[in-house]
């Protein structure tokens, strides 16, 4: 019943039901279960037209919550969910830049400052991180000129005693994740998800999982060379397709200075009107770079489909023809009749902070802490 809490938000009791191949009767003693156990809770359903009643289902008033953080380029957020996976934001900071001590203060004392508003009832904590992570260390934030960093501490301000679980996940696979589960791609076993900020993630997602690696470090997908020998990466590699895909291309091609905020800068420029043959240009060589690329990857990984968040919706809008025959002639022979389709992602900026939640919950309503949560609810 969590779970299909979980993939449909405000599901009534009577589709549940039928979700679950249950009659009416098995529904209601079951919410009588889920109820008792401080987990699921109901409330009246809009009236529609004759028929019984039903009601819709929701997270329990003192069920179980999570914390879930959207650690950005230039801002961070804070979040707590319930079961349905419904985030509300909390806490945030702009402007927070490359200060890692101060960053990771600032986290500490909100993360910290939830908890103690619901003690018994947070349960998990993830973190949504811009670079590459392995267990609790992110290898490098590029966009903030971060180095190895750990994560590890945020929960400083939880006794240790408290059971609440921290994991970190990569932003980018959270977004595929959340496409995956609720968003663009949710009917696809296998989905590919690609996030354009300052520079180029993503994920593919099999079966509602994403695919993590050896290490937790696989779809860094911008630093495959699809990109210019000659650029160097602050990677460490040369030829990133990081570098011809986002706002610092787009600048470049445009005869601009390396923006400070790459995805600020894409939205300023796609959302001009009066766009010059220059900037029509730049357009389309990012556009270019970006569909040839997502080719190149449907021929590696054979996707049902394609979703792009971050602003890769708005790079492919501003050169909707050049994206097109980039895409169709990166694709094998084969593929070209009836190409992958290539949609917009449906979370939008929030993917990230949306499959941290899912993260997050996955931990909380595993078997195993869901009967520890039961057992805390008969002490």
């Amino acid at each position: 019943m969590i779970s299909v809490v979980r993939a449909e938000p405000g599901i009534t009791r009577a589709t549940a039901a039928q979700r679950l191949g249950i009659g009416s009767g098995g529904a209601t003693e079951l919410m009588a279960r889920m109820r008792n156990l401080r987990l699921l809770g109901e409330s009246p359903a809009p009236v529609q037209g004759r028929g019984r009643p039903t009601t819709v289902l929701g997270p329990h008033d003192e069920g179980p919550l999570v914390l879930a953080v959207d650690l950005r380029s230039a801002d961070w957020r804070l979040a707590l969910a319930g079961v349905d996976g419904e985030p509300e934001i909390v806490d945030q900071a702009t402007g927070t830049g490359a200060d890692q001590d101060r960053v990771r203060a600032q986290l500490i004392k909100a993360i910290g400052a939830a908890y103690r508003r619901n003690p018994k009832r947070i349960r998990a904590i993830a973190v949504a991180a811009p670079g590459p992570v392995s267990s609790d260390h992110v290898g490098q934030v590029p966009s903030r000129g971060w180095r190895d960093v750990d994560m590890s501490g945020l929960a400083a301000r939880i006794p240790g005693g408290a059971g609440v679980r921290l994991l970190i996940g990569n932003d980018a696979t959270l977004a595929g994740l959340a496409e995956s589960r609720t968003g663009a791609a949710h009917s696809a076993a296998t989905a590919l998800h690609l996030i354009v900020a300052h520079g180029l993630g993503g994920t593919l997602v099999v079966n509602g999982e994403p695919v993590g690696g050896a290490h937790g470090a696989a779809g860094e997908y911008g630093h495959i060379p699809f990109g210019d020998p000659a650029l160097a990466c602050p990677c460490g590699a040369a030829g990133c397709w990081d570098l011809t895909v986002d706002g610092r291309a787009l600048a470049r091609h445009r005869g601009d200075a390396p923006p400070e905020d790459p995805v600020g800068y894409v939205r300023t420029v796609a959302g001009r009107d009066d766009r010059d043959v220059r900037t029509r240009r730049a357009f389309e060589a990012v556009a270019t770079s970006l569909g040839r690329g997502i080719g190149g990857l449907v021929n590696l990984h054979d996707p049902d489909v394609v979703t792009i968040g971050g602003v890769a919706p708005l790079l492919r809008a501003a050169a909707p023809e050049a994206f097109d025959a980039a895409y169709r002639d990166g694709l094998m022979s084969f593929r070209k009749a009836s190409p992958t389709p290539v949609l917009d992602g449906m979370h939008g900026d929030d993917g990230p902070l949306v499959g941290a939640v899912m993260l997050a919950l996955d931990a909380v309503t595993s078997a195993e802490a869901l009967a520890q949560w039961a057992e805390r609810q008969r002490a």
